[in-house]
Protein backbone atom coordinates (compact mmCIF):
# COMPACT_ATOMS: atom_id res chain seq x y z
CA UNK A 1 0.00 0.00 0.00
CA UNK A 2 1.58 3.10 -0.92
CA UNK A 3 2.18 6.14 1.43
CA UNK A 4 -1.02 8.25 -0.16
CA UNK A 5 -3.61 4.83 -0.54
CA UNK A 6 -2.31 4.26 3.34
CA UNK A 7 -3.33 8.01 4.42
CA UNK A 8 -6.77 7.46 2.52
CA UNK A 9 -7.39 4.50 4.51
CA UNK A 10 -6.87 6.05 7.86
CA UNK A 11 -8.83 9.22 7.15
CA UNK A 12 -11.67 6.75 5.84
CA UNK A 13 -11.30 4.22 9.27
CA UNK A 14 -11.28 7.49 11.18
CA UNK A 15 -14.44 9.17 9.24
CA UNK A 16 -16.39 5.71 10.02
CA UNK A 17 -15.33 5.16 13.38
CA UNK A 18 -16.49 9.40 13.97
CA UNK A 19 -19.64 8.62 12.55
CA UNK A 20 -20.25 5.47 14.33
CA UNK A 21 -19.57 7.60 17.52
CA UNK A 22 -22.54 9.82 16.65
CA UNK A 23 -24.96 7.45 15.36
CA UNK A 24 -24.69 5.15 18.57
CA UNK A 25 -24.76 8.20 20.42
CA UNK A 26 -27.80 8.85 18.88
CA UNK A 27 -29.12 5.01 19.01
CA UNK A 28 -27.19 2.23 20.64
CA UNK A 29 -29.19 -0.26 18.11
CA UNK A 30 -27.68 2.02 15.07
CA UNK A 31 -27.19 -0.75 12.04
CA UNK A 32 -24.17 -0.75 10.31
CA UNK A 33 -26.15 0.48 6.76
CA UNK A 34 -26.79 3.78 8.86
CA UNK A 35 -23.45 4.10 10.47
CA UNK A 36 -21.75 3.80 6.45
CA UNK A 37 -24.25 6.32 5.38
CA UNK A 38 -23.43 8.89 8.30
CA UNK A 39 -19.77 8.48 6.95
CA UNK A 40 -20.86 8.87 3.25
CA UNK A 41 -19.18 5.47 2.65
CA UNK A 42 -20.79 2.00 0.72
CA UNK A 43 -21.48 -0.76 3.27
CA UNK A 44 -18.65 -2.98 1.80
CA UNK A 45 -16.16 -0.10 2.54
CA UNK A 46 -17.23 -0.04 5.98
CA UNK A 47 -16.74 -4.38 5.70
CA UNK A 48 -12.91 -3.26 4.56
CA UNK A 49 -12.35 -1.60 7.68
CA UNK A 50 -14.65 -3.38 10.43
CA UNK A 51 -15.29 -7.27 9.79
CA UNK A 52 -18.97 -6.28 11.48
CA UNK A 53 -20.69 -4.88 14.37
CA UNK A 54 -18.12 -6.27 17.29
CA UNK A 55 -14.98 -4.96 15.38
CA UNK A 56 -16.59 -1.52 15.12
CA UNK A 57 -17.19 -1.00 18.22
CA UNK A 58 -13.75 -2.51 19.46
CA UNK A 59 -12.35 0.40 17.31
CA UNK A 60 -14.09 2.78 19.34
CA UNK A 61 -13.62 1.17 22.19
CA UNK A 62 -9.20 1.34 21.32
CA UNK A 63 -9.82 5.30 20.21
CA UNK A 64 -11.11 6.03 23.32
CA UNK A 65 -8.53 3.45 25.53
CA UNK A 66 -5.59 5.62 23.93
CA UNK A 67 -7.97 8.82 24.74
CA UNK A 68 -7.83 7.67 28.26
CA UNK A 69 -4.23 6.91 28.51
CA UNK A 70 -2.67 10.34 27.35
CA UNK A 71 -5.25 12.38 29.47
CA UNK A 72 -4.62 10.35 32.54
CA UNK A 73 -0.81 10.72 31.36
CA UNK A 74 -1.28 14.38 31.42
CA UNK A 75 -3.63 14.50 34.98
CA UNK A 76 -0.58 12.25 36.35
CA UNK A 77 1.64 15.48 36.85
CA UNK A 78 3.17 15.63 40.08
CA UNK A 79 1.32 17.79 42.72
CA UNK A 80 1.38 17.00 46.28
CA UNK A 81 -1.95 18.38 47.12
CA UNK A 82 -4.25 15.62 46.56
CA UNK A 83 -7.95 17.65 46.48
CA UNK A 84 -5.81 19.80 42.95
CA UNK A 85 -4.62 16.12 42.30
CA UNK A 86 -8.32 14.56 42.10
CA UNK A 87 -9.72 17.66 40.54
CA UNK A 88 -7.35 18.03 37.65
CA UNK A 89 -7.51 14.20 36.83
CA UNK A 90 -11.86 14.68 36.73
CA UNK A 91 -11.42 17.98 34.78
CA UNK A 92 -9.08 16.37 32.42
CA UNK A 93 -10.91 13.08 31.74
CA UNK A 94 -14.43 14.42 31.79
CA UNK A 95 -14.07 15.69 27.86
CA UNK A 96 -12.66 12.52 26.99
CA UNK A 97 -15.64 10.30 28.68
CA UNK A 98 -17.97 12.88 27.23
CA UNK A 99 -16.75 12.20 23.60
CA UNK A 100 -16.67 8.28 24.40
CA UNK A 101 -20.13 8.09 26.32
CA UNK A 102 -22.04 5.99 23.67
CA UNK A 103 -19.41 3.54 25.22
CA UNK A 104 -21.66 3.53 28.49
CA UNK A 105 -24.59 2.02 26.83
CA UNK A 106 -22.76 -0.96 24.76
CA UNK A 107 -20.66 -1.56 27.50
CA UNK A 108 -21.97 -4.94 28.65
CA UNK A 109 -23.54 -5.76 25.84
CA UNK A 110 -20.85 -5.18 23.29
CA UNK A 111 -17.70 -4.90 25.55
CA UNK A 112 -17.52 -6.83 28.82
CA UNK A 113 -16.31 -6.23 32.33
CA UNK A 114 -12.83 -7.62 30.97
CA UNK A 115 -12.21 -4.56 28.53
CA UNK A 116 -13.86 -2.21 29.97
CA UNK A 117 -11.58 -2.74 32.70
CA UNK A 118 -8.72 -2.54 30.36
CA UNK A 119 -10.01 0.84 28.86
CA UNK A 120 -10.51 2.27 32.39
CA UNK A 121 -6.87 0.51 34.01
CA UNK A 122 -4.73 3.77 33.36
CA UNK A 123 -7.40 6.12 35.05
CA UNK A 124 -8.07 3.78 37.90
CA UNK A 125 -4.71 3.54 38.86
CA UNK A 126 -4.42 7.16 38.40
CA UNK A 127 -6.90 8.08 40.90
CA UNK A 128 -6.44 5.10 43.05
CA UNK A 129 -3.32 6.66 44.05
CA UNK A 130 -4.55 9.94 44.41
CA UNK A 131 -6.80 8.39 46.57
CA UNK A 132 -4.21 6.56 48.69
CA UNK A 133 -2.52 9.94 49.23
CA UNK A 134 -5.41 11.77 49.87
CA UNK A 135 -5.83 9.65 53.09
CA UNK A 136 -3.19 9.96 54.26
CA UNK A 137 -3.08 13.56 54.25
CA UNK A 138 -6.74 13.00 56.07
CA UNK A 139 -8.42 14.50 52.71
CA UNK A 140 -10.71 11.67 51.53
CA UNK A 141 -12.60 9.59 53.14
CA UNK A 142 -10.88 6.67 55.29
CA UNK A 143 -13.11 4.24 56.09
CA UNK A 144 -13.30 2.36 52.58
CA UNK A 145 -9.50 1.38 51.04
CA UNK A 146 -8.66 3.17 48.03
CA UNK A 147 -8.88 0.84 45.36
CA UNK A 148 -12.83 0.15 46.52
CA UNK A 149 -13.23 4.29 46.87
CA UNK A 150 -11.84 4.28 43.60
CA UNK A 151 -14.24 2.21 41.55
CA UNK A 152 -17.67 3.83 43.67
CA UNK A 153 -15.92 7.32 42.51
CA UNK A 154 -15.99 5.89 39.04
CA UNK A 155 -19.58 5.06 39.18
CA UNK A 156 -20.37 8.39 40.19
CA UNK A 157 -18.50 10.01 37.45
CA UNK A 158 -20.01 7.27 34.96
CA UNK A 159 -23.51 7.63 36.33
CA UNK A 160 -23.69 11.68 35.41
CA UNK A 161 -21.77 10.74 32.01
CA UNK A 162 -24.84 8.79 31.63
CA UNK A 163 -27.34 11.55 32.64
CA UNK A 164 -25.98 13.37 29.98
CA UNK A 165 -26.56 10.82 27.58
CA UNK A 166 -29.95 10.73 28.39
CA UNK A 167 -30.52 14.14 27.99
CA UNK A 168 -30.68 14.90 31.52
CA UNK A 169 -28.14 17.41 32.33
CA UNK A 170 -25.18 19.39 30.60
CA UNK A 171 -22.05 19.64 32.07
CA UNK A 172 -18.13 21.40 31.11
CA UNK A 173 -17.10 18.88 33.76
CA UNK A 174 -16.85 21.84 36.68
CA UNK A 175 -19.81 20.47 38.35
CA UNK A 176 -19.06 16.73 38.04
CA UNK A 177 -15.31 17.54 39.13
CA UNK A 178 -17.39 19.38 42.23
CA UNK A 179 -19.50 16.49 42.84
CA UNK A 180 -16.79 13.78 43.13
CA UNK A 181 -14.53 16.06 45.31
CA UNK A 182 -17.45 16.01 47.81
CA UNK A 183 -18.16 12.70 47.71
CA UNK A 184 -14.88 11.60 48.42
CA UNK A 185 -14.80 14.16 51.33
CA UNK A 186 -13.80 17.38 50.64
CA UNK A 187 -16.21 20.33 51.81
CA UNK A 188 -17.95 22.19 49.25
CA UNK A 189 -15.90 25.49 50.12
CA UNK A 190 -12.35 23.80 49.65
CA UNK A 191 -14.23 21.70 46.06
CA UNK A 192 -15.16 25.24 44.66
CA UNK A 193 -12.09 26.80 45.84
CA UNK A 194 -9.57 24.53 44.24
CA UNK A 195 -11.19 23.66 40.90
CA UNK A 196 -11.90 27.85 40.17
CA UNK A 197 -7.78 27.80 40.63
CA UNK A 198 -7.38 24.86 38.45
CA UNK A 199 -10.42 26.30 35.93
CA UNK A 200 -10.77 30.34 36.44
CA UNK A 201 -14.05 31.66 35.28
CA UNK A 202 -13.75 33.73 32.24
Amino acid sequence: MTGRSSAKARATRARILEAARRELGRDPDSSLGDIAEAAGVARRTLYEHFAGRAALVQGLAADAGEAVRRASAVARAPTPDAVTALARVVLTLWPVGDRYRMLIALAHRDLGPDRVGALLGPARDAVTGILARGQRQGVFHATVPPGPLGRALEAHVLALLDSVNSGLWTDDGTAATTSALIAMGVGPDLAATTIHRLRPSP
